[in-house]
Formats: structure tokens, C-alpha cells, sequence
């Protein structure tokens, strides 16, 4: 079964991040933090699927 919650997360990282090199954001901005954000939230995911289910 697809994850969609994932493949938005990962949709939407994959974006923000080709805006932020087109551009040449630096580190602080806007569309980085939330890079950062979303990659925390994707291997959280990730390490909360990969756990067992009881």
C-alpha cells in the first residue's frame, strides 16, 4: 500500500529544495527551515514505520 503521506512530504521537500538551489536561498531562509523541518518529519515516519506493529 503507498504511503501518501510520505510521498507528500518527500513532494514537497523535493520542490522547496529545487526552488531554494534555482535561487540560491541561504541557509536561513523561509524554504530551507522548512527543508529542515520536513526532513525531520519524514525520517520520524519513516523510524515510526519500521517499527513493529502489535
Amino acid at each position: 500500500m503507498a504511503d501518501l503521506y510520505l510521498k507528500a512530504l518527500e513532494s514537497e521537500r523535493r520542490s522547496l529544495w529545487a526552488t531554494a538551489r534555482l535561487k540560491g536561498l541561504p541557509k536561513d531562509s523561509p524554504e530551507r527551515l522548512r527543508i529542515a523541518v520536513l526532513d525531520a518529519d519524514i525520517a520520524a515516519h519513516k523510524a515510526k514505520s519500521k517499527s513493529p506493529s502489535k
